[in-house]
């Protein structure tokens, strides 16, 4: 996709109007007006208000990705990927604040995420995680890992509350 000036400038109003108003609340012309374009333009690269959202996720799966996968081309060692890749992720995170606390913003909001203790449910997803790995390890079966992913994924959402 060719990334324009003017998507990007619409990119960066909506993410600036979801993070005061709440994706639910934000209207396309809030984004125009913070945008400085039209709204034939914000439709010109978006057909609706969730597809604008939707890339503003995907350009931040897209920059996660590349992040965690430069981290570990970088480094040497197995624990020394882990720990860069782990690192690249986080500081990711920290450098998108603003479209990391949308995101579980508005899934709380919209109820599909209750409130929760985050330190706890961080504790049991990181343990749920490291117990896959080491069986993955010890078992030596490489298709335990793709086994786990569709096993662990609704389990892990479950946990947190969300609707799988």
């Amino acid at each position: 996709m060719i990334r324009t000036a003017t998507r990007e400038r619409i990119l960066h109003a909506a993410l600036t109007v979801f993070a005061r108003k709440g994706y639910h609340r934000a209207l396309v012309d809030d984004i125009v007006r913070a945008s400085g374009t039209s709204k034939g333009a914000v439709y010109h690269h978006f057909p609706n208000k969730e597809a604008l959202f939707l890339a503003l996720v995907d350009d931040f799966a897209a920059r996660l990705a590349h992040a965690v996968a430069e981290a570990i081309s970088r480094s040497h060692g197995a624990l020394a990927k882990v720990e860069a890749a782990l690192r690249a992720g986080l500081e990711t995170f920290a450098g998108n604040r603003e479209l990391a606390r949308i995101l579980l913003l508005e899934a709380v909001t919209e109820g599909a995420i209750p409130p929760l203790d985050t330190r706890v449910a961080t504790l049991a997803w990181l343990g749920a995680v490291n117990e896959v790995v080491i069986q993955w390890l010890s078992r030596g079966e490489p298709d335990l890992l793709a086994e786990a992913v569709p096993a662990l994924t609704p389990m892990l959402l479950r946990s947190i509350g969300a609707r799988t």
